[in-house]
């Protein structure tokens, strides 16, 4: 092991309760052990998940937060007892891992609960809506503070919550902890005066407009939290740990209004300087340990740091507050290890928290240990897998029924949370398989069918292996998509498998191989507009092809709008030309990426039009059509197409042909390398 990562593993306590490691594993919605918007039971899938966490060496390990009051079918948690019974059965096995584990208990989402167009669809039909109330009660999920719009729609707003609801959470807390005490965990931590959920309505100013002992004074707006811990103690004892998920400052500006990182901006959440006596204050209400972040729902992308956010970005603030108290403070947010680590050993942090790099690769912290770094799968904080949820103008939260059941999935694992679809099986009968081109999707189709006893050939017209990839990981905030490439082409090497570079198939009859993997890609989409051809395709330019100062992207979508972040943090003069009425009007792109985007180009003045169409394009100019009708001139030295993508298929025999990533159809990484992985099993 690399010695600067040495702090990292020393033992620390929280309460009476020593850990042995400072690793901590931050819960992920998906990874519960009681099953997550479903009906309360011992979940086996995220049961597998927490014990391959723990196995590989984590120290404290935290399962998806558990709702004391389900959203779904509206149970409380505390009244199955017999998945309590299943979970103590389980404990033990648990415990011979050395690590220890708290269970995250929810207050709920309020008005941060995501809904679905389906969901305003049963709330503004009164006669759906009471149909619907048994299953799921949008009026009591949503309740807040105070009335307040919700994140996601205009549709299903938030009404206050009564003082009796608050009373049967608290006393919901309560028992559930017992229960949890009784089946061997070791603590719980409350979800959470963090990223705007329902505890941290009651605590926002800009949210919680109650008079009542619950509301105006800091005391009142913490008196939840507050009343939570001191049940959970009074049940439980003094000696049974309870940890915080919290955010140091909010970050926020107002409803759906993110503060950026180094932006001016008038909180309106909880600052810095109310976060100083609030730690306090909850110390020493009973809290042992704080979980830290930053941000809200409204700020979402510090507390789901997309790429474009600083690496550490919460850290500095984490650090600070640790300062007023004398409990255990763990940062978390796309935290480096070496940098967590040095944190550590200078006594400026207690714990080191870590959540998506789990479900990218469970075996991460092991590989560390074992001066293996260069063989862990990097988590590239897409968001495609394990938190797609989507939201551009017009729309609530844009995403399939089945993401929104099944999270904590990872768009560069397939296995992760799908095991019982995705898994190794060996072959009986051992193919030579050809697969045409080496971009990620041919790479992972080749990583399975070698793993599986198959004997796959790549064959790459380039001079290396990543296909478009190489283009997509080119700018400069994209150093961990560059590392998953690397990752990649260091397996290639690992598993022995053959590469043929510098040979192109223009037909798979030229191929003489058992079975055929097509994996060519897509070919970049032409515009029926006068000049065109004087674009330059972002492909050609992120690989090298120059341009001149100022800069005309046409598209803005994800890699338009990407393309033109990096032309800005370059210094070159950006705008932004789009057909639809939102930027990144997609599905897939997590909000917390789309709306940091969005938010960057707005605070930075980024000419950006909407609803707008390209009619000409000249030497040095774009003439657009915009929405009132209005024909704009826009003067620029170079312009970059991003206007999409056409599936760019082989012709040739097609009884031992497979096609995989987007020849088939264009999506994202994940469908790409979920797409590969499947089409590798049934060889």
């Amino acid at each position: 092991m690399d010695n600067r990562l040495q702090p990292l593993f020393t033992p620390w306590k929280i309460g009476s309760c020593e850990i042995k490691n400072r690793i901590v594993l931050t819960s992920m919605g998906g990874t519960d052990l009681f099953g997550w918007m479903e009906k309360n039971h011992f979940d086996k899938d995220g049961a597998r998940f927490i014990m391959e966490v723990a196995k590989n060496n984590a120290g404290l390990v935290l399962p998806g937060c558990q709702p004391v009051y389900n959203p779904m079918f509206g149970q409380w948690l505390h009244k199955n007892k017999k998945m309590y019974k299943d979970l103590a059965a389980w404990m033990p096995e648990f415990h011979k891992t050395g690590a220890k584990l708290f269970v995250q208990l929810t207050a709920g989402f309020g008005r941060s609960f995501t809904i679905s167009s389906m969901m305003e669809m049963l709330y503004t039909n009164p006669i759906l809506r009471v149909l619907s109330k048994p299953v799921m009660d949008l009026d009591r999920i949503t309740a807040s503070a105070s009335p307040s719009p919700n994140r996601w729609s205009d549709k299903v707003p938030s009404r206050e919550m009564t003082t009796k609801e608050i009373k049967e959470m608290v006393e919901a807390f309560a028992e559930s902890s017992k229960l949890l005490r009784e089946a061997g965990v070791d603590g719980v931590e409350i979800h959470a005066v963090h990223e705007g959920y329902l505890l941290d309505q009651f605590t926002l100013p800009y949210v919680n407009k109650r008079t009542d002992e619950y509301g105006g004074s800091m005391e009142n707006r913490y008196r939840f939290a507050i009343e939570i811990v001191q049940a959970i103690k009074d049940r439980c004892g003094k000696d049974f740990p309870v940890s915080l998920r919290y955010s140091v400052v909010s970050k926020t500006k107002d409803f759906r209004k993110g503060a950026l990182p180094g932006e001016e901006y008038k909180e309106a959440g909880r600052d810095m300087a109310e976060s100083e006596k609030a730690v306090k204050m909850l110390q020493d209400a009973g809290y042992d340990m704080l979980n830290c972040d930053n941000g809200t729902y409204d700020a979402w992308y510090w507390a789901h740091p997309p790429i474009y956010m600083p690496e550490n970005c919460n850290l500095s603030d984490v650090e600070h507050i640790r300062n007023f108290v004398d409990i255990p403070v763990v940062a978390a947010g796309r935290l480096d290890p070496y940098t967590a680590a040095e944190a550590i050993r200078e006594g400026r942090l207690d714990g080191a928290g870590f959540a998506r790099q789990f479900l990218a690769d469970q075996e991460w912290v092991t590989k560390m240990l074992n001066d293996q770094a260069e063989d862990i799968r990097p988590c590239i904080l897409c968001h495609n897998g394990c938190f797609n949820m989507c939201h551009y103008k017009g729309v609530p939260n844009d995403q399939d029924l089945s993401d929104s059941l099944h999270l904590a999935r990872c768009a560069v694992n397939a296995e992760t949370m799908q095991w019982n679809k995705h898994y190794i099986k060996k072959t009986d009968n051992p193919r030579t398989v050809a697969i045409i081109g080496g971009g990620i999707g041919g790479m992972e189709t080749a990583r399975i069918l070698k793993l599986r006893g198959h004997n796959p050939v790549i064959y790459e017209k380039g001079k290396e292996l990543g296909g478009t990839f190489i283009a997509a990981s080119a700018e400069s905030y994209k150093g961990k998509l560059r590392d998953l490439l690397a990752w990649y082409r260091r397996q290639m090497d690992k598993l022995g498998i053959e590469v043929r570079l510098n040979t192109e198939i223009h037909n798979t009859s030229d191929i003489d191989a058992d079975e055929i993997v097509v994996a060519t890609g897509a070919t970049a989409k032409k515009l029926p507009v006068k000049g065109f051809d004087k674009t330059i395709e972002a492909c050609d330019y992120l690989t090298g092809t120059p341009i001149g100062n100022s800069v005309v992207v046409i598209g803005g979508g994800l890699t338009g709008c990407e393309i033109a972040y990096e032309l800005a943090l370059n210094g070159h003069d950006v705008s932004i030309v789009e057909m639809k009425d939102d930027l990144i009007s997609q599905k897939g792109v997590c909000l917390a990426n789309s709306s940091y985007l969005r938010e960057w180009f707005e605070l930075n003045k980024t000419p950006v039009y909407l609803e707008a169409s390209v009619n000409e394009i000249q030497d040095n100019l774009v003439i657009v059509k915009l929405k009132d009708g209005i024909i704009k001139s826009i003067p620029c030295d170079s312009v970059i197409s991003c206007v999409g993508y056409s599936p760019a298929p082989l012709g040739g025999s097609k009884g031992k042909t497979h096609l995989v990533g987007d020849c088939v159809s264009v999506g994202n990484l994940r469908s790409v390398i979920w797409g590969a992985y499947e089409t590798a099993m049934k060889i």
